[in-house]
Order: structure tokens, then sequence, then C-alpha cells
């Protein structure tokens, strides 16, 4: 069937385009539902582990930075309590009032000329070995001296009292009205130098009249500073550690590491810091390397302590554990590979080979057969498709040899039906011409019943169209003579489809039912018209007649044009109803010959005509299309 075989070749590209290979399958199986789940459940560890470690250590740096910040507070409240007590005693007030202020160096004074509080004080000083300057200003009016030494410091030039008096410190330690001030180091460097220093600048009074008196300024070294530091270095979780102090612009007032002192700690941190009071702690790129950073607010000052801990030197434990992770993990994935490749290969291959001859198969070679290898199932399964296979191939053998049984009786019909009538009224209508001594009309009579019958009796079941409609006009011809001003026609069939295949015998009956059943009563005179257009790789006959047209009952008798399966369930009323016979062979014998694809279709309505569509596939010669 030649024209069935192209929709057969487009279904089955269809199929295999849609259809994955089981190979395919069975990978995305394999690695959705084994490599994937192994990975995620790698990578679910690795992340578990890698936080834990950061909040392993988040808490320990939080520990770490508060026990600093308050041994440091200790630190500078011990200076406070130093100062408190020199302030207690009466120390600095008698310093301010003394006849020669400048003389009051307690380092340099004879420890005999100094009266017991400053001898005390002096004491207190000394104990305190971190102490590197210690002065005060006057501010008494009138006074001759500005700045009064206590703890002499080589190389310090004090800040004049009249620059002081203007720096914007000097208001802020009068607001605080005795409280002790704190400045860190390269903060204010006109005041405490470029040294590494912490300076507490305080308001003095009078004891008993409260007057403002004086200011009084000491820097401590951060030796003990440097000591807290030391102590917490030594511990071995903390030994990568770096601390820094910084105030709350950024400027690093101390590093442990003794190397970003003064600078900003903006120029070695990556994005924006926000200083801000409590407990802090993210990961930053730190000086070029990622670092988890943990800072917190001293309590009593504007300062803050960072500690800065490279996520490398962290991140020796989630090595060795990430080690442990890949191994596991590589040992699983080689193991599950081997299974896919040694078993699943295996399946998949004889799976593939059965699918590739199920599709030799759709492509219509019967022939094929699997080689049948082992004992398992897929060795049944092979059998099984060769079993199947061959019985598929002897039955389409028979139903070939059935169908064409059919179609050649259908035929055999059609020609019985055509034959006896229609010869027998063609032979009566040229005896009439002889009897009316027509000769030139007996002879185109003659000519075109020898047409007609050159066609029928031809062993060819496929003829061109041009020959079709050779036969169809000498039909019309004859039946045109015999019925006189019952009907006219009209052919009209382009050149392109003229040599095109088509069943012999296709038009002439689609036509012979217009004539004999459409016109049958009608008052005016018949038109059938024949027209064929191509589209894509079909060509489409339309058939169309003025007459009396069909009811939806008549219709009915025809379903079976549209639905094969209708066909068996109307063949009582078909055959009750004459009427169709020869249409209903020509849309079976299309319908056998070329596919489900092709066929009739008619359209009629009672009054106004009938139109039948008939489709066939286009190819010449007997060649496919």
């Amino acid at each position: 069937m030649k024209g069935s075989r192209p929709e057969a070749l487009r279904a089955n590209t269809e199929r295999i385009g849609l259809m994955m290979n089981l190979r395919w399958k069975l990978t995305t199986a394999f690695v959705t539902l084994i490599i994937i789940p192994l990975l995620l459940i790698g990578l679910l560890i690795f992340f578990v582990a890698y936080n834990l470690i950061e909040k392993k250590y988040s808490q320990q740096a939080e520990f770490s930075v508060k026990s600093i910040i308050q041994n440091m507070e200790y630190v500078f409240k011990q200076m406070n309590y130093v100062t408190d007590s020199g302030i207690a005693n009466s120390v600095f007030e008698t310093a301010i009032h003394a006849k020669d202020p400048g003389s009051q160096d307690l380092t340099a004074a004879d420890y005999i000329e100094l009266n017991e509080k400053q001898r005390i004080f002096r004491s207190m000083l000394y104990g305190y070995p971190a102490i590197s300057y210690a002065y005060l200003y006057n501010l008494q009016e009138g006074a001759n001296v500005g700045v009064i030494p206590l703890f002499n410091k080589e190389g310090f030039i004090t800040y004049p009292l009249d620059e002081w008096k203007k720096h914007p410190l000097y208001a802020k330690v009068m607001e605080l009205n005795g409280l002790p001030l704190w400045v860190g180091p390269y903060e204010y460097p006109e005041l405490s130098g470029f040294s590494s220093v912490f300076t507490q600048i305080r308001l003095v009074k009078e004891v008993s009249t409260l007057k403002k008196i004086g200011i009084l300024t000491v820097q401590i070294k951060d030796w003990d500073i440097a000591q807290i530091f030391r102590a917490f270095g030594n511990n071995e979780n903390l030994a990568n550690t770096r601390f820094l102090l910084v105030n709350k612009d950024g400027l690093i007032l101390y590093d442990h590491w003794e190397e970003a002192g003064g600078d900003n700690i903006r120029s070695y941190l990556s994005g924006e810091i926000e200083f801000k009071p409590g407990y802090q702690s993210f990961k930053r790129n730190f000086g070029g390397y990622e670092s988890v950073i943990s800072m917190e607010k001293l309590k009593a000052y504007d300062w803050y302590l960072i500690s800065v801990a490279s996520w490398t030197s962290l991140s020796q434990e989630m090595i060795t554990f990430t080690k442990w992770i890949v191994g596991i993990l590589s040992v699983s994935l080689l193991a599950a590979f081997l299974f896919f490749l040694v078993f699943m290969n295996r399946i998949t291959k004889s799976i593939g080979r059965i699918v590739r001859f199920m599709r030799k198969v759709e492509d219509g070679d019967l022939r094929v057969r699997i080689q049948q290898n082992g004992q398992d199932e897929l060795h049944t399964l092979a059998a099984g498709f060769n079993s199947l296979v061959s019985r598929v191939h002897a039955l389409l053998d028979q139903v070939k040899q059935e169908q064409n049984h059919k179609m050649k009786a259908e035929l055999r019909v059609l020609q019985a039906q055509i034959k006896p009538h229609f010869l027998f009224n063609t032979l009566e209508s040229i005896n009439v011409l002889a009897v009316q001594n027509e000769g030139k009309k007996v002879s185109q009579m003659v000519y075109l019943l020898g047409n007609i019958l050159r066609i029928s009796i031809q062993d060819r079941e496929e003829i061109s169209i041009r020959q079709e409609i050779e036969h169809l006009r000498s039909y019309l011809e004859i039946q045109k003579f015999r019925f006189q001003d019952v009907f006219e026609y009209e052919l009209s069939i382009p050149e392109e489809v003229m040599n095109c295949s088509i069943l012999k015998l296709t038009l002439q009956p689609l036509v012979e039912n217009s004539i004999q059943h459409g016109f049958d009563g009608v008052d005016h005179k018949g038109l059938i018209q024949v027209k064929a257009e191509q589209q894509g790789e079909k060509v489409i006959f339309y058939i169309t007649d003025n007459g009396k047209g069909m009811t939806n009952e008549q219709l009915q008798c025809f379903r079976y044009l549209q639905n094969e399966e209708e066909a068996g369930t109307n063949s009582v009323d078909f055959h009750q109803e004459r009427r169709g016979l020869g249409v209903r062979s020509v849309a079976d014998r299309i319908r056998i010959q070329y596919g489900s694809g092709y066929g009739l279709m008619i359209c009629s309505e009672w009054g106004r005509g009938t139109v039948i569509q008939c489709t066939i596939p286009k190819y010449e010669n007997g060649g496919s299309a």
C-alpha cells in the first residue's frame, strides 16, 4: 500500500523523537537517585560541619573577647583608682597651689622633702611601671606656670594650654566634671604623641570648694594590655588569632601583632563594618585572607575589641574531616559506577538491542530475529519477541490476502454493476442512432464506449489521472446523450496532477451516483462539476452537483466513509438502500489501498445539492509520493 508508507514513516519519526533511549533513562535515574543524593549528603555534612566550626569558634571568640575586655577595663579602672587617690589626698591640689609649681616633679624630688601624701602617691606611681608620663594643666587665673610636670617623659613636648583650651576634648573633659576620660593611642597624637600609650584626662577640683583648678593628664604604656593578649595567645585554640582595639571611627589603637597600629581597619576589611553595641561575628576578607571577625564594644569606652582569625587556620580540622568525606564518597561512587557498568550496562544493551529490532518491525521489516543468549529473563524476552514477530508476520500475510481478495471482489462487483446495465443502455442508444441513420453519432458513441471498455478491462489497478479523466469524460458524454437536457458537466483538473496515479474507476461511480440519484425528479437542469487541487502530498477531488441533495437520514447511510468501525453496524441499512453501492466501493478501495488518512467525505443539504470530497496521495507512475 504505497500511500500508507509516507504516513507510517512520519509517525515512526515522531515516536522515535519522543521516545527516550532506555540507557539514557537508566543513566538519568542512576544519577538522580544515587549520585546526586550521595553528593547532596556529602555537601550537607560538609556545610553542617563547616557551620559548626564557625559557630564553635564564634562562641569561643565571644568568650575570649569578653574576657579580654574585662581585663582591659580592670587595667583602666586600676589607673582610675590611682588618680582618684591623688585627688582625694589633695596631691594634685597641693602641686597646683605650690609656690613653685614647676618643681613638683615627683620622680626627681627628694623623697624626704615630700609630704606624707606626696610620698604615698609617689609610691603608687612607682607601683605602676607602665605609667609613662603625668602632668597637670594649671587653670588658675594669673598662674605663672601653665603645665605642671608630675612624672617626666623624655622627648615629650606637652600640648600648650592655650591650644588645649581650644581642643574639642577640653569641653568634653569639663563636661565630665572630674570623671576620667581615656584617649587611645593615635587618636589625638597632639596630646599623647605617636607612641603606643593610653592617656587618661580628668578635671581636678579643690576638695573644699570644688573649684576647677586643673586638668590631670596621665599616660600609661600598653604593657599591661600586651600582657593580657599574651596570656590569651598562649591558648592553643587562639594561637593564630589577632586582636585589635579600634575606636568608633575604625582607627586601630592597638594591634597585638604590632603591625597595624594607627591604620584604619577599613583598609584591611572587604566591605563595610558597622560599629554598634553588642557582640558581632561574621566572615569577611581581612588583609587578603578569608577570616572570621568577632567584635564587641567596651562598656565604659567608645572602643571595640576585634578578634581576627584566619579561616584557613580554623579549617584545618575541617580539611581533615573533608578528606574523610571525599574518601567515603569516592568509594561509594566507585562502587555505584561499577555496579552500573557491570550489571546495568548488560541489561541496557540487551533491551536496547530488542528496541532496535522493534523499530525495524515498526518500519515494516518482519524478517528480523533477535539472537537468543543466556538463560535469564532477557533470553525469555528475546524468545517471546521472536515468536510474536513470527505470528504478526503470518497474520499480516493472511490479512493482506484477505484484503486483496476483498478489494478484487469489490472491484468485480463494481464492474459487474457498471457493465450489464450501462453496456445494455449504451448499445440500445447506439441502435436507436443506427435506426435513425445517425452514422456519425453512432461512430462517436462506439468510440466513447470503446474507451470505457479499454480502461475497464485493464489488469492494472492504478492508472494515471489523465486516463481516469478520459474514462470519466467518455462516460459523461454517453450519459449526456442518453439523458438529453438533464445535466451539463464541467471538468477542471490542473495539468500538474494529470500524471499522478489513481485507482481506476474512482471518479466514475461518484459521478454516476449524482446522475442516477441527484437529478431524479428535479425541475432544473443539472450541473456536475469535477475539480482537483494539490495540497502538499495529497490530491483532492471535489465532485459537486446541484441536484436535490440528501436528507439527514440518507446521510446516515454514509457514516462508514468517515468511521471505519461503523461500517459493520450500518451494513444492514446499506444493503437495504442500494443507493451508494458504488460510493462505498470507492471508499473501501481507497482506504484499503492508501490507509485511513485517505478516502471520501460527503456534504449534502436537501434541495441544495451534494459535494463529495475524494482524497488520495500524490505520486506518479506507481512510485511513492
